[in-house]
Parts: structure tokens; C-alpha cells; sequence
């Protein structure tokens, strides 16, 4: 998501998503079969495997979507969500827009024959700044739209040690009582 990793790595950042894309197939064709042969647009393998294979079937895929700057993730991406990811961590608020987005992802994946509700939705919450209420409102929020998971960010809270982000942790629980 970073343009600077890709520059370090001497990838285009524009052709991230369809990359990724590729990549899941990939590691989904490795993870399943004992001999793969994939030919792609980035990825060439002719005759590999992984020994042992995985025991968890299927390993689940997780996706990111979307920007602080841009709540709103373009269509390409809401659609690869809904294409090939098990579970999907939006970086948007619970209000309206979150709920446009949901709404329009769980059509996407209506359209290809998945069902939504078998899409995991992990849910984040900053609490840097806003007072417990405010965390408890938020949380609930999440919960209605459909959240099973929620991430608790501490950024911009002023938390200089992991003894602080624990004990901003430990206030969080104690403060909403919420369990996801």
C-alpha cells in the first residue's frame, strides 16, 4: 500500500491490486495441489510444490481496502474483496460510507454466486483523542455492520511504551465491556 516499498523493490505500485490478485492464486494453488504449474502475468512456475502442504484447509485470505484519504475503495478493489478474500479489514468509519461500502462489496460478491455473510469484516477503531463513550458508540457501530473482529488502534494517543498501549487496552475492555 506503501509507494516507497515499491520503489525499493523496483515494482510498479500501480499494478498492485491485479498483482495480488495473482499471488493469491498462486498460494492458493500451492497450498492445495502437491505439484503446481501456474503461468501468469508475473508468476511462472512450472513444476513446484510446498512439502508438507498445509494442514488448515481452506487457509483463509484476508484483504485491506481502502485509504484514510479515500473511505470510499474504487469498484476494482471492492470487487477482488469480493472475489477472493475470506475476510477483509476496510479502513473506513462505521457511518454512512462504511455502510455504502459494505452494502455495495456484499452485492459484488451476490453477483459471483458468494454469499456475504461468508465474508469476515474486522472493524477498526481509534481511540487516540476520543473519550470512552466515543469508543463504546463506535464499537457498536461496528458490531451493526456486521463485525466479528475489531482492531483497537492506539495511534495518535500519545502512548510512548507497550506498558501504555497495554494499560490503553486494558481501559478500552473496561470501558465498552464489548466482546467481538
Amino acid at each position: 500500500w506503501n509507494t516507497v516499498e515499491y520503489e525499493a523493490l523496483g515494482e510498479d505500485f500501480h499494478n498492485r491490486g491485479a498483482r495480488s490478485a495473482e499471488q493469491i492464486e498462486v498460494m492458493r494453488a500451492l497450498w492445495t495441489q502437491d505439484v503446481v504449474a501456474f503461468h501468469g502475468k508475473w508468476h511462472n512456475i512450472s513444476h513446484a510444490g510446498l512439502n508438507p502442504l498445509p494442514v488448515q484447509r481452506p487457509i483463509p485470505i484476508w484483504l485491506g481496502a481502502g485509504s484514510s484519504q479515500s473511505p470510499m475503495p474504487p469498484d476494482s478493489v471492492l470487487k477482488r474483496v469480493a472475489r477472493l478474500a475470506d475476510g477483509w479489514c476496510p479502513n473506513f468509519s462505521p457511518d454512512e460510507t462504511g455502510r455504502a461500502v459494505v452494502e455495495k462489496t456484499h452485492g459484488f460478491m451476490r453477483e459471483m454466486g458468494r454469499d456475504p455473510d461468508a465474508l469476515g469484516l474486522d472493524g477498526r477503531l481509534r481511540t487516540g483523542g476520543r473519550k470512552p463513550e466515543e469508543w463504546v458508540d463506535e464499537a457498536k457501530a461496528w458490531q451493526e455492520l456486521g463485525a466479528g473482529y475489531l482492531s483497537i488502534e492506539n495511534r495518535q494517543a500519545g502512548l510512548k511504551t507497550a506498558g501504555d498501549h497495554i494499560e490503553a487496552m486494558r481501559r478500552f475492555k473496561e470501558a465498552t465491556g464489548l466482546r467481538f
